[in-house]
């Protein structure tokens, strides 16, 4: 893919005292920003009005790099840096941070008697014969430990925490280990009793956490640029980011974001962790708006988490209460995309890593729980979608806003309805079975605007002995869209389109993007404060009463629609409750 400036092509990022450096990309379909004037983040501003000094990422603008590297050098205030015309925006390089939200109780010598095979049970794969053979993932996180779960599969690994150097496989934290577990352990140091979703799975380990969870966001950009550049090189079908940081800016100036849309328009499925921000610290009760970055991502496959109380069926799961509700701070888009189990799940993690310490875990596995988990499940469902599609039709790619619609028109329901399902669920709870049915249906090589069902499809999955329906909605940008989606090609479904963006979907167009709305409840210090009334752009985007599931407005209505939260303007852009925009296919 040409970028904006060559000298950024082999190293995304300049460092220099406090500042870092990365490209500014232009390309069609690319988030950028597009002002004269430089945008800096919230923290930035605050840096910035205050004197202080901070670590930034820099955009800049295309032919620049010499200018940037010279102004850099010379220590340039944070001031003047944002006044110079060549710099686009400027953000906070802030800590990122591992999304998993805790630990069970540490295990004793005998692993527990679950049900050996009750997570896959649950997605629908029973014994399906597929395990992700030949399908490439990234795991960007604290490293992978080289256990016997992931023995042989580990093809690369480099470490940005040290400037991106490869190096031997390893994890401090513990964390990247686990998930890579999830997504393809083995489960041969228990026997197969905890493998992971796609157990054939190729891992390329870039580590950007350090043996605490944490790391710098340029970091994890590093990361992300380094596996786009070299997707073919090393076989990266899907890259898993179970990490994030709160919004600090719209996903069109957020660098981060960027990243990972320009790995989805490279053909990349990016799964990303919706965070675990969904309840105040100090009141433990539900709040909205705390999907973190780079969960706003628009192109991300945006995975919130299942409590599965430990039964095959779907008929008990329930979104947990720490699970990130939408919608997305800042550009008001619906997210998560998906949920998936992500509470006490079992898989590989090095004993002496920290997170296994901390639970006093000497078996070699260790239970946890968090978006991370079940973002790294998603991920590994991605992995038998791909594989499962290339079987029946060679190698033609599915591409990532393929991936995610198939996984949203499969998606069951979650718990009893609710008039703000698509901000807590998304479409609904992963269903591998109908996904990877789905997948091998559809023929990628069709031409836009063809049918490309290869067969009929029954929208229902039996799990448990349940049949179980599909909800058959997709969730595009700040819309739901409801119909048969699926039966044909649409340029919606291309590498190059922008999940949400304005398209005009022929015979008639019925996918639009309303107007960016402003934040929705208020973040802070990485918890959704609640409890009283929010006011942002004015009188005419207001949030009205208490800002909980059953009491909000959102957007220019003056009144509630009943009990149902009406987003937008009044009759156009109604999301959820009793109107929604209805496909015609």
């Amino acid at each position: 893919m040409p970028i904006a400036d060559a000298a950024c092509m082999s190293q995304p990022r300049i460092v220099a005292l406090l500042l870092a450096a990365v490209c500014l990309l232009n390309e069609t379909g690319m988030l950028a920003a597009n002002s004269d004037r430089p945008h800096l983040d919230s923290l930035a501003r605050a840096a910035r009005d205050a004197n202080a000094s901070s670590r930034i990422i820099v955009r800049y603008r295309p032919g620049a790099g010499p200018r940037m590297r010279t102004l850099m050098a010379s220590g340039r205030k944070l001031r003047s840096l944002a006044a110079d015309p060549t710099v686009a925006g400027i953000s906070t390089d802030v800590v990122i941070r591992a999304t998993g939200a805790g630990l069970s109780p540490a295990f004793s010598s005998l692993l527990p008697s679950a049900d050996v095979q009750q997570l896959r049970r649950t997605l629908g794969l029973g014994a399906l014969p597929l395990g992700g053979r030949g399908v490439g993932i990234a795991v960007v996180d604290s490293g992978i430990a080289p256990m016997p779960d992931l023995a042989g599969r580990i093809t690369a690994f480099y470490d940005f925490t040290a400037g991106g150097i490869p190096t031997f496989p390893s994890d401090q934290y513990g964390h990247g280990t686990h998930v890579a577990g999830l997504i393809a352990g083995s489960g041969a140091l228990s026997a197969g009793a905890y493998p992971g979703i796609a157990p054939e799975g190729r891992l390329i380990g870039l580590k950007v956490l350090d043996a605490n969870g944490a790391g710098y966001t340029s970091d994890v950009i590093a990361a992300i640029e380094f596996a786009t550049d070299h997707r073919a090189s090393l076989g990266i079908d899907v890259i898993n980011l179970s990490l994030g940081h709160p919004v600090l800016e719209s996903a069109a100036t957020d660098p981060l974001v960027q990243a990972v849309e320009r790995a989805a328009a490279a053909g990349i499925v990016v799964v990303a962790s919706a965070g675990n921000f969904g309840e105040s610290r100090d009141t433990f009760r539900a709040g909205f708006g705390g999907i973190s970055s780079p969960g706003n991502a628009p192109s991300a496959l945006t995975v919130g988490a299942i409590r599965t109380n430990a039964t095959v069926q779907r008929a008990d799961d329930v979104v947990p209460s720490f699970s990130s509700r939408g919608p997305t701070w800042f550009d008001g888009n619906i997210k998560p995309d998906i949920v998936a189990p992500g509470v006490s799940l079992i898989a590989t993690s090095h004993p002496g890593s920290t997170l296994a310490l901390r639970a006093k875990a000497t078996t070699g596995y260790l239970s946890l729980s968090g978006t991370s988990m079940a973002s790294a499940v998603a991920a590994g469902v991605v992995a038998l979608m791909i594989e499962a599609n290339r079987l029946d039709h060679g190698h033609t790619r599915l591409t990532p806003n393929t991936v995610k619609m198939l996984l949203q028109y499969s998606a069951v329901a979650v718990g009893a309805p609710s008039n703000t399902a698509e901000l807590i669920e998304g479409a609904g709870g992963i269903n591998a079975a109908g996904a990877i049915g789905l997948a091998r249906a559809i023929d990628p090589s069709t031409q836009v605007g063809g049918h490309w069902l290869e067969h009929g499809i029954t929208p229902a999955t039996r799990i448990a002995g349940t049949l179980l329906p599909w909800t058959r909605r997709v969730t595009w940008g700040d819309r739901l869209v409801v119909g048969e989606v699926v039966s044909r090609k649409e340029s919606a479904w291309s590498a190059r389109g922008l999940w949400g963006a304005v398209l005009g979907w022929s015979p008639d167009t019925w996918v639009t993007n309303s107007t960016v709305l402003a934040s929705f409840v208020e973040w802070s210090s990485q918890v959704v404060k609640r409890n009283k009334p929010v006011m942002a752009l004015g009188d005419d985007h207001i949030v009205w009463g208490n800002v909980d599931e059953e009491d909000a407005v959102w957007g220019s209505c003056s009144a509630a629609e009943g009990d149902h939260i009406v987003w937008g303007n009044c009759g156009e852009h109604i999301v959820w409750g009793n109107t929604v925009t209805q496909g015609t296919r």
